[in-house]
């Protein structure tokens, strides 16, 4: 079969301007240009407070092609929910209105909002771009946070350094038990997938929820072009599991075809250096690989015969 480069399937309209003010090998500016080159310019986002308030520039200026509407924090969905009606009372069925937050504004802040849009099936995308923490005010322990992690608010200290184990929420099992019409995850780390998640998204009706991983360099501790092969070890150790469903139920999951041991995604982030250093902490790296496998036996991501 002939191999197509990617940027030919990329549609090529940019939508987010270059002068953005995001970091070095910010997860969260990619996948915003992604979503935006897909959904073209019938589109208007809500934005409630997170990094994306900075980064698409001080009113009245602004990065994105596209109108944005600036929220309260705990405002997106319901902002969107808002501005959708409008558009049908106009009888604009063609523009596509989006809720882009943060984990902090949708697991914590924004979620009673998020939860009343999904259980009205309001038709509205809902984006999440999940860095897993507080990045833009300081790195602080989000319901995003995973165990273990380093935060400035759960410190490397103690008899269980980071992030407590039993804390936090599963969110895209959250938006599944709304069964409304469509959720999914995705990583920056595959374009080509994410992509497709919203060109599928975009041919429903209701209530849509996207959550993609997103690695932030600031608060994982990473270098700036570490960013696709954090997001990408992630999938591949099992620890965040890539997957579609409609209505409540699975209807399909991203294949590990090339697994990797979940060590070698938390070996290259300073959040978790406290687990190899300076005693290694064998039993919390048991307990996250434990949580991974839980997750592959789960979604079936490991097809027999694929190994690392």
């Amino acid at each position: 079969m002939t191999q197509i480069p990617l940027k030919e399937l990329v549609p090529q309209e940019e939508l987010m301007a270059s002068g953005h003010l995001a970091c070095p090998g910010c997860g969260g500016s990619l996948a915003m240009r992604l979503v935006l080159k897909t959904l073209g310019p019938k589109t208007i986002v809500t934005l409630p407070a997170c990094c994306w308030t900075i980064v698409a520039g001080p009113w009245p200026q602004s990065s994105l092609g596209v109108p944005l509407f600036h929220t309260a924090f705990e405002t997106a969905a319901s902002a969107a929910s808002g501005i959708r009606v409008s558009l049908d009372m106009k009888g604009d069925t063609e523009t596509t209105v989006v809720a882009w937050a943060g984990d902090g504004g949708t697991f914590d802040i924004g979620l009673q909002a998020l939860s009343g849009a999904a259980e009205r099936n309001e038709d509205i995308l809902y984006v999440c771009y999940d860095n897993e923490a507080y990045m833009n005010t300081g790195v602080q322990r989000s319901g995003a946070t995973p165990p273990a992690a380093r935060t400035a608010t759960t410190p490397a200290v103690g008899p269980e350094p980071g992030n407590r184990f039993g804390q936090g929420k599963d969110l895209p099992a959250i938006a599944m038990a709304h069964r409304i019409p469509y959720v999914a995850t995705a990583t920056v780390a595959d374009l080509r997938d994410l992509e497709a998640k919203v060109e599928y998204a975009m041919t429903l009706r209701g209530a849509r929820y996207l959550h993609v991983l997103v690695p932030c360099p600031l608060g994982w501790g990473t270098p700036a072009g570490e960013t696709i092969r954090l997001a990408r070890l992630a999938a591949e150790s099992g620890l965040f599991p890539v997957f579609e469903a409609e209505h409540g139920e699975v209807t399909g999951a991203r294949p590990i075809r090339r697994p990797v041991a979940v060590e070698d995604y938390l070996r290259p982030q300073t959040r978790y250096r406290h687990l190899f250093e300076p005693v290694r902490r064998d039993d919390v790296i048991a307990a996250l690989q434990a949580e991974a496998d839980r997750n592959i036996a789960r979604f079936g991501l490991v097809p027999e015969g694929a190994t690392s």
